[in-house]
């Protein structure tokens, strides 16, 4: 049932096993796709407020934050598989409890208990670590990365078809995908790690972070990822708020829009990131991927219905996709290739814990920021938003050129 360990070579990128976590990881993204379009508009059914909204993504976030370098260890001593099981039947149970809510409570409990078994992308991405050789793990995070886009294609897609029929009809189609891909991963997809490389002793979780930490480099790229992550999660979750007040768009529009922006993400990642890696070099793409993303969020706000239509909207959200497809990447890319082998669960895990973070603070800070005094989202409340996104994106740009000059002087 696929438990035997793989061997990586460098002659052959695409592996039966890269092929099947790119398979795994798409499925599993879809149902998150399918989330963002539509969580403001269905919390909204049960008086959600934008604070509300806000607070539901990063309770979500902070589970994730807490659990994500747990499961992440466990997966470097005792397996991939088992971990990615786990977190994924509890995806399909936090989408289940999220489509039969019946209050806002329920869909604060939905998605607590998705966020506390929500090691998926980590886990994802330290498999392909596993698979992959240094000279192609950018591109097998690209690969990662397209099918992150491929999600955003399609989840939005779906949720914009099936939301007609009611806005808890996507969220319970998202259940039985993730059901669907706990039994492609239990019947075949085979485990990464060699038996000979698990961890079996290790000091506490803490120190292990300390210790990480320490690494002045691998602390740079955190705090950026950091920052990265935190203004992307920003104009997700205002985005809903932002097509609705600028466009009068539904559910079913926004999800087409996310589906273009997805569809971007999986051009630049599947078929233009690896050339330009070898090309310019991790570095020089996340800075570049910096500036772009911080220009985009300081230009989108500016466009509406009147201003612009819906012409400088695609060219808008098109450079900001761009931005973020060639520097997450290449991020998570450095960031494996400072551990060891046998550390990469660990490593990809706390990049992933400190996205986590940065999914808590970015939708709290927004959901403070999107509301004004009569507890409502208008054109200011707006504008501040994604401008305060794009300070927190010009900040990360001025640490990537710190990480460049850093590596220089050592």
């Amino acid at each position: 049932m696929g438990n035997e360990p793989f061997e990586k070579t460098d002659e052959n990128f695409l592996s039966r096993p890269l092929l099947i976590i790119f398979l795994t990881v798409l499925i599993d993204l879809i149902g998150f796709g399918i989330v963002i379009p539509l969580l403001a508009f269905y919390a909204e059914e049960f008086e959600a407020t934008p604070l509300d909204i806000g607070l539901l993504v990063a309770s979500y976030s902070f589970m994730q934050f807490i659990f994500a370098p747990i499961l992440g260890g466990i997966s470097d001593r005792y397996g991939r598989r088992p971990v990615l099981l786990l977190s994924i039947a509890g995806s399909c149970v936090g989408y289940l409890m999220l489509g039969l809510a019946n209050s806002l409570w329920m869909i604060y409990v939905s998605r607590i208990l998705g966020g506390i078994t929500a090691a998926n992308l980590s886990t994802a991405q330290a498999y392909i670590a596993d698979v992959t050789t240094e000279r192609n793990r950018a591109k097998g995070m690209g690969l990662f990365g397209m099918a992150f886009g491929l999600g955003f294609i399609l989840g939005p897609a779906i949720a914009g078809v099936l939301s007609k029929f009611g806005h808890h009809i996507p969220f319970l189609f998202a259940s039985l995908l993730s059901f669907i891909n706990v039994v492609l991963i239990f019947f075949i997809l085979p485990e990464s790690l060699k038996s000979n490389g698990l961890v079996r002793n290790r000091e506490s979780r803490f120190k292990e972070i300390l210790r990480a930490l320490r690494d002045s480099r691998f602390s740079v790229l955190t705090i950026e990822y950091f920052l990265l992550v935190t203004a992307f999660s920003m104009m997700t979750t205002a985005f809903a708020y932002y097509t609705m007040t600028n466009f009068g768009y539904d559910a079913s529009q926004t999800g087409y829009l996310l589906g273009y922006i997805g569809l971007i993400a999986v051009v630049t990642q599947g078929f233009l990131l690896d050339r330009l890696v070898k090309l310019y070099g991790e570095e020089k793409l996340i800075i570049a991927g910096s500036l772009i993303l911080s220009l985009s969020l300081f230009s989108v706000p500016l466009v509406s219905k009147d201003s612009g239509g819906l012409i400088s909207l695609l060219l808008g959200t098109a450079v900001f996709s761009f931005g973020n497809s060639i520097s997450s990447p290449s991020l998570n890319s450095l960031a494996s290739k400072l551990v060891g082998e046998n550390e990469q669960g660990r490593a990809l895990g706390l990049m992933q814990s400190a996205a986590s973070l940065a999914r808590v603070v970015g939708p709290f800070l927004c959901g403070i920021l999107l509301n004004n005094a009569f507890d409502e989202v208008d054109d200011f409340t707006l504008k501040r938003t994604f401008w305060t996104a794009g300070f927190i994106m010009l900040l990360a740009f001025f640490v990537s050129i710190y990480y460049s000059l850093m590596r220089k002087n050592t």
